[in-house]
């Protein structure tokens, strides 16, 4: 049987967009009127067609109610969780990377001095909750024992637990179990919740936010020659049979965001045709999180403008997802970062 997608598009920002809305011309993202949008695209694994939202109530009955319920989905309002608020676009991830070799800042922040005061910049500089992560994935790295983990992270936990949100970056349930006891406010497990098979036992006893992110393989061989049918839709597959999965495990909540994974498994293609087609992710109903910060396709585009720090690549590809609606962008330079958002939306509301 043939399966459908739908994919909001041709988004409208600020005050463009709370005029459309109030003269019913588009459709705000989850009751958010400064970002709406009036055409949305059909996509089968064959072909795709766009059209605009007047033409919906043309098309064949059961394909005209399955559109109706992604936008439904679209359309629902998001309650804010973990310090996250979702009535406004978009929230900040800040990055803190207590590892030697995480492959943008390995080495730079894993002192508990040094830990501490990035951690409380990068809160006080505009991060709704701050991301703690002490062992790498970046391609190529391997896995280190839980004990080596739970040491790097624990003392900078406890240190800031109780002065920011904090986020915790870890494929491992001991170490989420620990870190929920502390007091993080989410789990972030780039594994797709499928490297440690305790993982979904820790979500669904404590009930904790957590984080689905799709990835490849493990970060030792992710990246050797990753492979899709169609990397959109295959990502997408990929959450729609997680979350039936967590279902099933009795996890009710909704305090759960999509990840598509940049850079977990993908080229330069697949990277790339992810960020032009990521609010198709909007129709599965959940907030969606992209790590675009300082990674790799940035390098691949720009070459010889490549830099260590990457801001500019990753200042674009944020205006780029915040005018698509995704709701957290994960990133190492949350200061520059809110400095261009702040100055792209006074542009654009004037």
């Amino acid at each position: 049987m043939k399966r459908y997608y739908t994919k909001a598009c041709n988004f409208y920002f600020g005050k463009q967009s709370k005029d459309l809305v109030d003269k019913k011309r588009s459709i705000p993202l989850h009751q958010i009127k400064e970002i709406s949008f009036d055409h949305v695209e059909i996509i089968t694994r064959q072909s795709k067609k766009k059209i605009s939202i007047d033409q919906i109530k043309y098309l064949p009955k059961s394909l005209k109610k399955k559109i109706n319920a992604d936008i439904q989905r679209i359309k629902i309002k998001k309650k804010s969780f973990s310090n996250l608020n979702f009535k406004k676009i978009p929230n900040i991830m800040g990055v803190l990377n207590l590892t030697p070799d995480s492959f943008s800042d390995g080495g730079k922040f894993n002192t508990k001095n040094k830990g501490k005061i990035h951690a409380i910049n990068l809160y006080n500089k505009g991060a709704n909750l701050v991301d703690v992560g002490g062992e790498s994935t970046r391609p190529g790295s391997k896995s280190i024992n839980e004990k080596h983990e739970w040491n790097r992270v624990n003392k900078i936990l406890r240190v800031i637990i109780n002065k920011i949100p904090i986020s915790l970056d870890t494929r491992k349930s001991e170490i989420m179990r620990k870190g929920i006891k502390l007091g993080v406010k989410l789990i972030n497990d780039v594994s797709g919740l499928s490297y440690d098979p305790k993982t979904l036992g820790v979500l669904k006893k404590y009930k904790i936010p957590f984080i689905i992110q799709h990835s490849v393989g493990t970060p030792e061989n992710m990246q050797k020659n990753p492979k899709y049918k169609n990397e959109l839709l295959d990502i997408y597959d990929f959450f729609d049979e997680k979350i039936k999965l967590i279902r099933s495990k009795g996890i009710k909540h909704n305090n759960i965001i999509l990840d598509p994974g940049i850079g977990f498994g993908k080229n330069l293609k697949h990277n790339m045709s992810l960020i032009r087609g990521i609010s198709i992710f909007h129709s599965l109903g959940f907030p969606i999180l992209v790590g675009n910060s300082r990674k790799r396709f940035i390098k691949d585009i720009s070459k010889e403008n490549d830099s260590n720090t990457r801001i500019g690549g990753t200042m674009a590809s944020s205006i780029y997802l915040m005018m698509q609606g995704i709701q957290i962008l994960r990133v190492h330079d949350v200061n520059e970062v809110m400095q261009g958002i702040k100055v792209f939306k006074e542009i654009i509301n004037n």
